[in-house]
């Protein structure tokens, strides 16, 4: 019995264990095929070489598509019996929160998403956008280019879609654009006539879009049905080839999309990302996506600690540097501090696929 219990020990000192904390179900569970290939394959390249810093790397997956607390619980409880040893994925700013709460300053954070702003928990890593390189250069050109002043914020009712709105609205102030109207709903929404209702061309130009996977899918369906496509123009940080695929061609004419990634982008980074997708998990895998590539961006942020820093360990990392530039599939990146400047695009839908439109924000 001692010897299995050594044995192992060693196996278990040999392997870096990751809470990869992503959705399988609910309204973002449209995301979680894509995010779990992504995972798979950032692992799966990193065991062909070193790993991360000389250990073996195994992802343990967490369903992010439960409530906030579930999910925080499950993380708290791993981290708590040394099962994992960081934390990574893509999940909602209300799970992020009730993890960190759980466990922050104890482990590594890389967490993946396009977000609100800073969280200087130690440990903690916000790879994504922000509104000031995604959301508001987006809207500039869009008054730039399409005319388009007057938005309606429609979102989830939680703190990306509160704080970004409240945010953008700040930064326009003294501007030729304005937000007119917020409306919030529930995760889960399935209904949007209400919401609909209060979309006056006379009043609005466009709708800025703050809902997340399945809510998305619904509202550009009905939006669509009810012949707003032609008067309003939609613009979304969330919506991605998924969102795309299940509204189905004819729901999106006049929507625009803000992120760091798409899909045949054309850049030589993310050429390279997608021919390696592609030919691992062949013609039927899921959509390659800002929200993929965003968890196989974390998992090689790991990986780029333990270079640097020799560990993951919060102790380890606590002495890295900000400002360091490194190549990712999103291209040049530049840490800063704890958040990640980036390059960041605008893209048409055309059906079932983007079409970019512009750089709209460059790392710095």
């Amino acid at each position: 019995m001692q010897v299995d219990a050594t044995r192992r020990g060693a196996r278990e000192a040999e392997t870096l264990s990751i809470a990869f904390v992503v959705p399988l179900q609910g309204p973002t569970g449209l995301y979680g095929p894509s995010c779990l290939a992504c995972g798979q394959l950032a692992v799966e390249q990193l065991n062909a070489a070193d790993g991360i810093a000389g250990r073996r790397v195994e992802l343990v997956v967490v369903d992010a598509g439960r409530s906030p607390e579930a999910v925080a619980e499950e993380v708290g409880s791993l981290v708590d019996r040394g099962r994992v040893q960081a934390v990574a994925g893509w999940h909602i700013s209300a799970v992020r929160v009730a993890i960190t709460r759980r466990v922050g300053g104890r482990v590594v954070y890389a967490y993946a998403a396009m977000h609100e702003g800073r969280d200087d928990t130690p440990g903690v890593f916000m790879l994504g956008e922000r509104p000031v390189n995604q959301l508001l250069p987006a809207v500039h050109w869009m008054r730039e280019q399409l005319g388009v002043g007057r938005w309606a914020v429609v979102g989830n009712d939680y703190v990306f879609p509160r704080v970004t709105a409240a945010t953008t609205r700040a930064a326009l102030e003294d501007t030729a654009a304005e937000i007119v109207s917020e409306t919030y709903v529930p995760l889960g929404t399935t209904d949007f006539r209400g919401v609909l209702d209060g979309l006056d061309p006379g009043r609005v130009d466009g709708v800025i879009m703050l809902l997340m996977g399945q809510d998305a899918v619904r509202f550009n369906r009905q939006f669509a049905g009810r012949g707003l496509s032609g008067s309003l123009v939609r613009l979304s940080p969330a919506v991605e080839e998924n969102t795309l695929l299940g509204g189905g061609a004819g729901a999106h004419e006049g929507l625009y999309a803000a992120a760091a990634y798409f899909d045949g982008m054309g850049t030589a980074e993310s050429t390279a990302l997608s021919r390696d997708y592609h030919d691992r998990f062949g013609p039927w895998a899921p959509a390659l996506n800002a929200v993929g590539e965003s968890c196989y961006e974390a998992i090689l942020f790991l990986a780029r600690m333990g270079r640097v820093c020799g560990g993951v360990d919060v102790a380890d990392v606590a002495a890295m540097t900000s400002g360091q530039f490194y190549d990712s599939p999103r291209g040049l990146l530049r840490l800063d501090g704890n958040l990640l400047n980036q390059d960041v695009y605008l893209a048409a839908a055309r059906g079932l696929e983007f079409e970019v439109q512009q750089q709209i924000a460059r790392t710095t």
